[in-house]
């Protein structure tokens, strides 16, 4: 398991990730819908847009500039799938960028209806002293205040039976010393789920959160940790093993689709028996 730099790629990442290319097969739970995953590129956000494509929908992806080898690969498994891909290289820090995204994915898929709001930036802290602003501010930018822009700006596009998913953590209710910034915004996005749901209730747009344990995803070996913890990750699941990003798509589907219809305001622990 090499260590790498943020923001980490797939083919850095050793062992490579199980994003469902060989094993996902769809239904057409998603038909004619489409769907923006911000994070799109590798890991969790991969796995979600190659089983969208797969049940019929079109997918938008983000990522930053420098992920556009892995953002081609997801964009091709997409279009395999016989469904279109729209590649958005943004920086989700930024208001206007947020603002651009939703633009675009309008524009290129002629609406939307699914929004997953998954991409994340953390890092390890040796002590709580030791978090500068400049880092917290990167975490809360990445992690909430992206949330924040990008529903936003949506909401206008999204109708009845439309579909919002957030990727918070299983930090959120068991949070760690080193990853306080991290751990603090992934409870927010709870409560976002929470009031978010209870707002657009009536409107029919439905709000809900999954909350992954440990995902061997390339942001994992792209995190600062201490000595000998990489080569131990996911290892005190009752599971006894780190989770693969295939292993949380039909998560996603089933609250995007209509097998979610009555699902909203939850927060889906799947954390190798982690108690959430």
């Amino acid at each position: 398991m090499a260590e790498q730099e943020q923001p980490g790629t797939t083919t850095a990442t050793t062992p490579t990730p199980d994003h469902g290319e060989s094993s996902y097969v769809g239904s057409g739970k998603l038909n004619r819908r489409r769907a923006l995953i911000t994070g799109g590129d590798s890991g969790i956000g991969r796995a979600v847009a190659i089983a969208f494509a797969r049940e019929g929908a079109d997918v938008a992806i983000v990522y930053l500039p420098e992920e556009q080898e892995d953002a081609r690969v997801t964009a091709d498994q997409i279009e395999a799938a016989g469904r279109e891909a729209t590649l958005i290289p943004a920086d989700v820090q930024q208001e206007d960028a947020c603002r651009m995204i939703i633009a675009t994915t309008v524009d290129a898929l002629g609406g939307l209806d699914i929004l997953v709001i998954n991409a994340a930036y953390q890092q390890f802290r040796e002590s709580f002293e030791a978090i500068t602003t400049e880092e917290f501010e990167r975490v809360f930018r990445t992690n909430l205040y992206s949330l924040m822009w990008l529903t936003r700006e949506a909401l206008p596009h999204l109708g009845e039976g439309s579909s919002i998913i957030t990727t918070s953590s299983i930090q959120a209710a068991n949070p760690s010393a080193g990853l306080v910034d991290y751990a603090m915004t992934k409870a927010a996005q709870v409560a976002f789920t929470s009031a978010l749901a209870d707002d657009l209730g009536p409107r029919g747009i439905r709000v809900n959160a999954v909350a992954p344990g440990p995902i061997w995803t390339p942001l994992i070996p792209a995190t600062d940790w201490p000595e000998g913890k990489l080569e131990q990750f996911g290892q005190d699941t009752p599971l006894g093993r780190a989770g693969q990003p295939a292993e949380l798509a039909a998560t996603y589907v089933l609250l995007a689709s209509d097998g979610g219809s009555y699902i909203s305001g939850a927060v889906v622990p799947v954390t190798g028996g982690k108690h959430l």
